[in-house]
């Protein structure tokens, strides 16, 4: 069942850094830009030197520029953001890439563990589609195979019934021994699908940690400068926007990933639960054909 958390409403994250971002812009664009004073040659008055200002400029031949032959690069990529960030910065993307490899690894790995495990449950459908005594098809099923596990632990629970002397029935012995053996196998099919949920709901705010931290640097950069140009604030706004971005390129597959393996893993165990029901009536058709043989070999 997805977990109550991932199905709350959660804070607008990338609503929160855009904000932040355009923010620091606008500090920089309020700054107010002074115009380029007028020279004043020697003995001549302001007036003067700004009347032929006044006049009708010269018609000026339009120049016309070549295309550029070669696209410029993109100074603020990632390339960028590593070589400029600081500790706290790399720190950041270090954990992202570490969350994201994380939850593509547990991804692949359960799809994986989900498609052998189908794959086992029509042998062990199979296997117990043929007549043949119950001993003979579970030793027809793969050693390694879940299902096998479960119908030997029943098969041992049945020899060690008649140890108890007749103080549980046969029917509620069989029943406990082989929800117990379903409950371990659901257990271990749920291993790693919690860490994608961890990472689903935490990597978006890893980002916006890292996208607050780069609005900082960028205001920190303004003040120390003293210069609110758009070339000493790009970078660190680039760098908060890359970080945000990332956030939600690490929570999204997770998240995705956890809803689809959740489904998967609910529709194989329900086949694992059905080879449970068919193994428990089975067990109590052989004991009952196998106590009905002893009496009558005894009364003859």
């Amino acid at each position: 069942m997805t977990p109550k958390f991932l199905m709350t409403r959660r804070a607008p994250v990338w609503l929160l850094s855009f904000m932040l971002a355009f923010a620091a812009v606008g500090l920089v664009q309020a700054q107010p830009v002074a115009a380029p004073a007028v020279p004043v040659a020697a003995g001549e008055t302001p007036m003067a030197a700004a009347s032929p200002a006044m006049a009708v400029p010269p018609m000026a031949t339009p120049l016309l520029t070549p295309p550029a032959s070669e696209s410029l690069a993109n100074p603020y990529g990632m390339r960028s953001v590593w070589q400029q960030g600081d500790l706290v910065a790399r720190t950041t993307l270090l954990l992202l890439a570490l969350m994201s490899l994380l939850s593509w690894y547990f991804i692949i790995a359960k799809l994986l563990a989900q498609g052998r495990l189908s794959a086992q449950a029509k042998a062990a459908k199979k296997a117990f589609a043929v007549a043949d005594a119950l001993n003979k098809r579970v030793e027809g099923l793969d050693k390694a195979s879940p299902f096998r596990f479960i119908a030997e632990s029943a098969l041992e629970a049945a020899r060690r019934y008649y140890s108890l002397a007749g103080q549980v029935d046969m029917n509620s012995w069989l029943s406990q021994d082989i929800v117990r053996s379903v409950a371990t196998l659901q257990m271990r099919s749920q291993e790693g699908l919690s860490v994608l949920a961890t990472i689903g709901s935490t990597a978006p705010f890893v980002g916006l940690f890292g996208t607050v931290w780069g609005i900082y640097n960028a205001l920190v950069t303004i003040g120390v400068s003293g210069q609110a140009s758009i070339e000493k604030v790009a970078g660190p706004v680039g760098e908060a926007l890359i970080m945000t971005a990332l956030g939600l390129a690490v929570a999204v597959p997770a998240v995705l990933g956890y809803n689809w393996l959740v489904r998967r893993n609910r529709v194989t165990l329900h086949a694992v639960k059905g080879f449970g029901s068919e193994l428990h009536t089975l067990l109590l058709v052989e004991i009952d054909k196998s106590q009905r043989a002893g009496a009558a070999s005894q009364a003859a």
